[in-house]
């Protein structure tokens, strides 16, 4: 009975030290995975925040009722952010073509067309940037349950080779084979389970703010276009 209650306080670390090479890379293996998806986890909480936050105070000076190009003028020539970069992208085609002299209608189409190309640029690199890592969350998600099942196996087929060496079926001679063994399932559902929910709300998070670019990409465009078409009503008058 001492004995038992011996092995029933078996620690983790011990059932790492018991374990076979096999299931100890298992067990290391699994552990990287979920350290590493830790890592991608909390770099997009704080990326996320910190890019809603960013978002949220330039539509509040954007919905101010400031000028356009005082706004774009305080965001600087390179912002980081997209919205404000898609502002100053917008604004720099806007300049340009007037530079020009006079824009016909087509020349107008032929404008609208290149901002709405440069907003489409900006999304879609943007909508990369944001979404990279999440593919780590979802191997992890995916394979780490296998791969705990595996050592879940080869530890079992350990206890019975114990069993077949010993000749005997006593609790003492399987448990700890047994215990390494359900330790590298637990391990795998330990990082799948996080890395699961991750990879779920990350990419929802990604979805809405792609959608919140493109919306800012449809306003601005809309805003550009209104500006032609006052510039060809003032001709026109």
């Amino acid at each position: 009975m001492v004995e038992g209650g011996a092995s029933g306080g078996m620690n983790i670390v011990e059932l790492f030290l018991q374990a076979d090479w096999v299931v100890k890379s298992v067990m290391v293996g699994l552990a990287i995975a979920s350290l590493w998806s830790w890592a991608v986890i909390l770099d997009k909480l704080f990326r996320f925040g910190a890019m809603n936050r960013q978002a949220d105070e330039f539509e509040r000076s954007v919905n101010s009722g400031r000028s356009l190009e005082d706004i774009a003028a305080q965001a600087g020539d390179s912002p980081r952010h997209p919205l404000p970069q898609m502002l100053v992208t917008a604004l720099r085609d806007w300049r340009e073509a007037r530079a020009r002299g006079q824009l016909n209608e087509t020349q107008s189409a032929l404008l609208i067309n290149r901002i709405d190309r440069s907003m489409d640029a900006i999304i879609a690199r943007e909508t990369r940037r944001i979404e990279d890592g999440l593919g780590v969350l979802a191997v992890v998600a995916t394979a780490s349950p296998f791969i705990g099942l595996f050592g879940t196996v080869w530890g079992i087929m350990t206890a019975f080779q114990a069993i077949a060496a010993e000749q005997n079926t006593n609790l003492t001679t399987v448990a700890p084979a047994i215990s390494e063994a359900l330790f590298a399932t637990a391990l795998g559902l330990a990082a799948a389970i996080p890395a699961y929910i991750a990879y779920n709300k990350f990419s929802l998070d990604a979805s809405k703010f792609s959608g919140r670019l493109e919306t800012f990409a449809d306003e601005l465009g809309a805003a550009v276009a209104r500006r032609l078409g006052d510039r060809v009503a003032d001709r026109a008058v």
